[in-house]
């Protein structure tokens, strides 16, 4: 993984400044994550420690959290014996990817105490786990580790903290170069030796060793001494020019695609990056870019596996019902054929015998004057035959109605199935909530909550709100709950409404009745950014006045009709739009 010892002993040495601030609050967004709210010498700040199995990670973010109505257990348990102290030392273990955050606090007694959070970024193994500082006895763990779990240590309260298994490597900051010609001498993959010998160094910071050493991927067993010292120290060199700067703390975060396209970062510069490189100013800023929205997006997934299933079965049961009413639509529209054989045969009662299964009569309805041939069920009349044929004609002409009724139906409840499917996509942890109680209210599923379950204060969902590079205000609702509340109750009759032309995507609101083109730009651009079309070019995006948008009686949650609109070609671009500033509100 990209995050290892070299990144960790960065991500310590940018926490520096957070010595001596207070912890304001703190938050639990979700089970892996903890969110500080600091006041440090410098401003405050938000420190983001993630134990998610892969995502783990520990920066500065300047990104929104939506935060849970009742915080869970740990939080509580944080923010009793952290909550207002004072974070006195942060420091790493050795080369390793486990940080140590001391706080100081005076409890309610006014006795002070102090505790340490122990931040362990080892994959699915990842912690967060505060211990006494003085007994070393651990009070809580956001995961919990049993002996039926791990046999080496348990995670428990109660229980004295231990270490993760040492690993007994070399120090990379403090290797001494004939050790290093030793052991190199024997070894056949540079980059496997490199990550078995020295401790907090990662394949990726092996590989830019080898890169920059020219070795290859493997040394040649049967070379020579001399070719082999060269390579040695070929090899010393590359090593030496990553440490150095490890070593002074002169940290080059980058972030790009390998020669396999996949993404990767570091906190050193890396040579070995084939495209899409970007350099950063910090290390959180590395990781808040490489990060994005990743994590988010993995938990989103497993929680809306559930919903993505039901409202593609939805979909489907729909899309075969479309096919049948297209069948009987067809056979219906044969209506008229049916009032034809019934009248052709009244009028040649006098020709046809009980019995007979089929009568040949002349349409007199055709200009030809052809010969039709009429099946008849020999256990009837002729009387009787005709008369089947008049139901059958009423029977379908009555259908007709119904069908087209069915029909109708049936493509709007495909269309809202597209649309939650599409807002799903890209839906937060809170728009999930609401795209679940959206159904609920629909009556598409049972809601399954206690009936003890606290009521909201207001039913005002949350909204993305992002600030046009010409200050002015655009509103973004991510889920049919947020469009009604923004189109039909917040956005006043003046403000300009947004949406992609005949396709599933967010409502959009400039709140403003002045603004400039950079604005109409920006916002046509999150318009087709939050929808169907967002990997798509020259995406078509209807604008008008929110008093031309109207919601039909009657119709889904979401569903407007709107005139007066005028349309505007938009390709989005998501750099453009991750640099606007936004909020949650």
């Amino acid at each position: 993984m990209s995050l290892d010892g070299i990144v960790t002993r960065a991500i310590v040495h940018e926490l520096e400044k957070c010595r001596g601030a207070r912890i304001s609050k703190i938050y639990q967004p979700g089970d892996h994550d903890l969110l500080l709210h600091l006041r440090t010498r410098e401003g405050n700040a938000k420190l983001l420690l993630s134990a998610n199995p892969t995502y783990p990670r520990v920066h500065f973010t300047e990104r929104s959290f939506m935060n849970p109505q009742e915080a869970p257990m740990f939080c509580m348990l944080m923010r009793k014996h952290c909550e207002g102290g004072i974070i006195e030392d942060i420091s790493q273990v050795g080369m390793e990817r486990i940080i140590h955050l001391t706080v100081r606090q005076r409890d309610e007694l006014g006795d002070v105490s102090t505790k340490k959070i122990v931040v362990e970024l080892m994959g699915r193994h990842s912690n967060i786990i505060l211990t006494d500082h003085s007994s070393e006895t651990i009070l809580d763990g956001i995961h919990h580790v049993t002996p039926s779990i791990s046999s080496y240590r348990i995670v428990m309260p109660g229980f004295a903290y231990t270490e993760p298994p040492q690993q007994h490597k070399l120090d990379p900051l403090a290797a001494d170069r004939k050790e290093f010609f030793v052991k190199c001498s024997g070894a056949q993959d540079p980059v496997a030796w490199i990550v078995d010998t020295f401790s907090g160094v990662s394949p990726l910071v092996a590989q830019e060793i080898a890169h920059r050493a020219g070795t290859g991927a493997v040394f040649d067993p049967q070379a020579g001494e001399d070719e082999t010292y060269e390579r040695c120290a070929a090899l010393w060199d590359a090593f030496t020019s990553v440490m150095e700067p490890v070593r002074k703390h002169e940290y080059k975060p980058v972030s790009g695609a390998n020669a396999k396209g996949k993404m990767v970062f570091s906190a050193v510069n890396l040579t070995l990056l084939a495209d899409e490189i970007k350099h950063y100013d910090s290390i959180s800023a590395c990781m808040e870019d490489y990060f994005g929205e990743k994590a988010e997006r993995d938990t989103v997934k497993q929680k809306v596996s559930d919903l993505l299933r039901f409202l593609q079965n939805e979909r489907s049961k729909n899309i075969k019902k479309l096919d049948h009413l297209h069948k009987d639509l067809a056979e219906a529209d044969d209506a008229d054929r049916y009032r034809i054989y019934g009248e052709l045969l009244f009028a040649s009662l006098h020709t046809i015998q009980k019995g007979d299964k089929t009568a040949e009569l002349v349409n007199f309805y055709d200009e030809e004057q052809k010969t039709v041939s009429i099946p008849l069920d020999p256990l009837l009349t002729p009387s009787d035959n005709a008369q089947r044929y008049f139901k059958k004609y009423n029977k379908y002409k009555n259908s007709l109605v119904v069908i087209q009724e069915q029909l109708e139906k049936t493509k709007e409840e495909i269309r809202y199935m597209d649309e939650l499917l599409q807002q799903l996509s890209y839906a937060s942890m809170s728009d999930i909530d609401e795209i679940r109680e959206e159904l609920i209210q629909q009556g598409y599923l049972r809601d399954r909550s206690k009936k003890t379950k606290k009521k909201k204060k207001n039913d005002r969902p949350t909204l993305h709100v992002f600030t046009s590079s010409e200050g002015v205000e655009i509103y973004v609702g991510k889920n049919n709950l947020q469009n009604e509340y923004l189109t039909n109750k917040l956005a006043a009759s003046g403000d300009t409404w947004l949406h992609t032309k005949d396709i599933p995507g967010s409502h959009v609101v400039i709140r403003s009745s002045e603004f400039g083109d950079r604005t109409l730009e920006e916002a046509a651009m999150l318009a087709a950014y939050y929808s169907q079309a967002k990997e798509s070019s020259s995406v078509p995006v209807d604008y008008t006045l929110i008093r031309h948008v109207h919601k039909p009686n009657g119709a889904k949650p979401g569903f407007v009709i709107y005139d007066h609109q005028k349309t505007l070609v938009i390709t989005p671009d998501e750099e453009r739009i991750k640099s606007l500033a936004n909020a949650l509100k």
